[in-house]
């Protein structure tokens, strides 16, 4: 079998086990996000036990990013480097048009947002996309997964050195206690635990996929520790005072706008640049979404004790393109046209071709 189905099978099972009731709107991970800041408002870690905290998130992020190493096929990810032309327009979407966006709503500060909120919705345009939920909608519209597999993959890597670096050109000293030396914090805390795990999947690869259920609970549990310690200090520092009601609205406005503006010009732009509709339905789904797994733990190492209004809007965005982008793969999976028609021969692709074949799966994805 071929290198991109067996993955693809693997990734569907998964998807599949985490399926959540359509009935219900919210990412379930989500409520167990918000539960972890409403323990850490109620029961902030303080004294020796925000020491204990900062440790463990520490060492949790550290053997996250390892996990996410060891996990990455290289010889998969090298074969989808023969599709260059559509992981390279996700990755300009995720790291230049996303930025240049985020770069524009500096004009709305500080009439819809606050200079702080505005840092952490520019911090949100500089994460990588994601992998498990852009996998989800790209088979529920029927889109080319196995390139939205590679596409997620590759933003996620690129992303580890990307985003710091675009961190430092566009947040500089102004973002909340982000200097030159979290750099290294991040080779050494993010870059140093991958390549490890790079290097050591030839002897733990076939131990991560027989265990990747409870590991998978691993992952989760680290980000949840790493947004406890984050809202702990943010408690602690009093920063929650600088958020209202209208700010937060103003705030969700602005993220709509931003979601609907990148769902556009990656539907629209991969038409213009000539790819099949399983393409653009991967070039949609994978350069319009921003990596919730991988933004917390950056965000920690980058913002510090500020880190907690820095994914902020992070948070919320994630939620919302669950959910729309759970409409969009439901309505796109009904106007598939059939074999023959004038829709097929301007270049979209039928069901049984490159889209593969349809497969069920639920919108709860694992959040990443």
């Amino acid at each position: 079998m071929h290198p991109y189905m067996r993955m693809t099978i693997s990734k569907w099972s998964t998807v599949k086990r985490l399926r959540w009731p359509s009935w219900m709107p919210i990412d379930p991970y989500i409520l167990l996000l918000l539960g972890t800041v409403g323990l850490a408002a109620l029961v902030p870690a303080r004294g020796t036990g925000a020491d204990v905290a900062s440790g463990a998130s520490t060492a949790a992020i550290a053997f996250l990013f390892f996990l996410y190493g060891a996990r990455l096929s290289t010889r998969e990810a090298l074969d989808g480097l023969k599709h260059w032309r559509l992981h390279g327009t996700v990755l300009a979407c995720t790291f230049v048009v996303f930025p240049l966006l985020g770069l524009a709503a500096r004009g709305l500060v500080p009439v819809f947002l606050t200079h702080p909120l505005y840092q952490g919705l520019l911090f949100l345009t500089l994460v990588p996309s994601t992998i498990q939920s852009s996998i989800a909608f790209t088979s529920m519209a029927r889109g080319n997964v196995p390139a939205a597999i590679c596409a997620g993959s590759f933003s996620s890597l690129a992303g580890i050195v990307i985003t710091p670096l675009l961190a430092a050109a566009l947040l500089g000293s102004g973002g909340g206690g982000f200097s030159a030396d979290s750099l290294i914090e991040i080779v050494l805390q993010l870059l140093v635990p991958f390549l490890a795990g790079q290097v050591l999947r030839r002897w733990i690869g076939g131990f991560i996929t027989r265990h990747k259920k409870v590991l998978g609970y691993v992952d989760r549990g680290s980000i949840l520790l790493v947004v406890y310690t984050a809202f702990s200090e943010g408690m602690v520092q009093g920063i929650w005072h600088q958020v209202s009601a209208v700010r937060l609205g103003g705030l969700l406005v602005v993220e709509a706008v931003l979601l609907a503006v990148m769902l556009t010009l990656t539907w629209y732009g991969g038409k213009a640049l000539r790819f099949n509709r399983a393409d653009r339905i991967a070039i949609q789904f994978a350069g319009s979404k921003k990596s919730l797994a991988s933004g917390l733990p950056m965000a920690s190492v980058l913002f510090g004790a500020h880190a907690s209004l820095a994914v902020l809007p992070l948070m919320l965005f994630h939620q919302m393109q669950l959910m729309v982008c759970a409409v969009i793969a439901k309505r796109r999976s009904r106007d598939v046209p059939e074999p023959g028609t004038a829709a097929e021969t301007e270049g979209v692709t039928p069901t049984g071709s490159a889209a593969g074949p349809r497969t069920s799966v639920g919108t709860g994805t694992r959040s990443g």
